[in-house]
């Protein structure tokens, strides 16, 4: 079992920074590829990032590449999501997901999620 506690979000002006923080509880952190996802207001959830256990291998939406960025620090059981340029398209709210296996878009594949913090992007 793993629990996952996100932080961080916040209202911000266009072309301005967040960093996100999800801290996770339980064991064997470093065993679990770690996502980020978000849904906005009259949308279905998508996907924005993951990364793996030891954090050499990423993957992100086409719509955040180059601007967000993922890491993770294992020793403190947090994943990350550094939001840069932001745009207010990227207002949503924002969940971090983890899983076993490998990395993957898929939201169905992740098995533990977070509570979710809000990110409003203003014009």
């Amino acid at each position: 079992q793993v629990q996952l506690v996100e932080s961080g979000g916040g209202l911000v002006q266009a072309g301005g920074s967040l960093r996100l923080s999800c801290a996770a509880s339980g064991r064997a952190f470093s065993t679990y590829i770690m996502g980020w996802f978000r849904q906005a207001p009259g949308k279905e959830r998508e996907f924005v990032a993951a990364i793996s256990w030891g954090g050499g291998g990423t993957l992100y939406a086409e719509s955040v590449k180059g601007r967000f960025t993922i890491s993770r620090d294992n020793a403190k059981n947090t994943v990350y999501l550094q939001m840069n340029s932001l745009k207010p398209e990227d207002t949503a709210v924002y969940y971090c997901a983890a899983r076993r296996g490998g990395l993957t878009r898929s939201g169905p594949e992740y098995d533990y999620w977070g509570q979710g913090t809000q990110v409003t992007v203003s014009s």
